[in-house]
């Protein structure tokens, strides 16, 4: 009985989360157009105020709380996040809490969604089209040294997908290549945040939510894979740090030498 009611709760906690973040939704999509005019800081920054209001109601409301490690290692330099996915909530937490506005790399097709894709509109993202292949990186690199230049972060998740918690997906080399072309920092970043708010469930458990950064890994003197499989490797064993009961009976799958984007 316990256990029941233990489900409900979880369940009307999500409910009334889900509510709440539907109507944040349409309610900033339309401020968010509003503030077009503006300056890109200010529309970002304006923007960035739904990604706040969503991390603090997961807070109040599901009780998903979470901590950083390893902040010291991001440096006052143009960088490419290179992170675990294991869910949507990362999306929406690097963008309120790392030290400079950060581009997306994602499916294009994201910006059709109504509401929600109006606001990622009207922000420096890097949308791109799956089907093209190799023409996708080159607008990928085209967009990212724009991006650089500018002084903005590039995220990307070099599984290409939400993974299944303890699961460890093929580590795609776009962003390390990406890197190396542009000659840029890379960091790695893990985070267990499917505990908490797990892909394709709609219940939201409570819990602390762990987000890792990694030491930059310079791209000097390294090729694509080369970098790739030192994200890879180091990713992979910080998981096992910070979600010691999940992975207690696996060890890091090593590094593909195959892997690509």
């Amino acid at each position: 009985m316990g256990e029941t009611i233990l489900r409900l709760v979880l369940i009307l906690r999500s409910v009334v989360f889900m509510v709440l973040m539907a109507v944040a939704t349409i309610i900033w999509s339309f401020a968010c157009l509003l503030s077009a005019p503006f300056p890109y800081a200010q529309r970002y920054w304006w923007t960035s105020r739904w990604n706040v209001f969503v991390i603090w109601t997961a807070r109040v409301i599901c009780g998903i709380r979470y901590e950083m490690r390893g902040t010291e290692n991001l440096p006052d330099a143009p960088v490419i996040l290179l992170s675990k996915h294991q869910s949507a909530w990362e999306t929406i937490f690097y963008v309120i809490n790392m030290p400079r506005p950060l581009v997306f790399v994602f499916k294009k097709e994201l910006t059709y969604i109504p509401f929600f894709g109006w606001g990622i509109g009207l922000l420096r993202m890097i949308p791109i089209d799956r089907k093209k292949g190799r023409d996708a990186f080159a607008q990928v690199l085209e967009h990212g040294r724009r991006r650089l230049r500018d002084g903005q972060w590039i995220v990307m998740f070099p599984e290409g997908t939400r993974t299944p918690v303890g699961s460890q997906g093929k580590y795609k080399a776009g962003g390390s290549r990406l890197a190396v072309e542009t000659n840029t920092l890379v960091v790695p970043v893990a985070v267990n945040s499917g505990e908490c708010w797990p892909k394709g469930s709609f219940v939201k458990k409570p819990g602390v939510i762990t987000v890792s950064i990694g030491k930059p890994i310079s791209p000097e003197g390294l090729n694509p894979q080369e970098l790739n499989e030192r994200v890879e490797n180091w990713i992979e064993s910080e998981m096992r740090v910070i979600s010691p009961d999940v992975y207690k009976n696996s060890a890091p799958r090593p590094a593909a030498s195959t892997a690509s984007q």
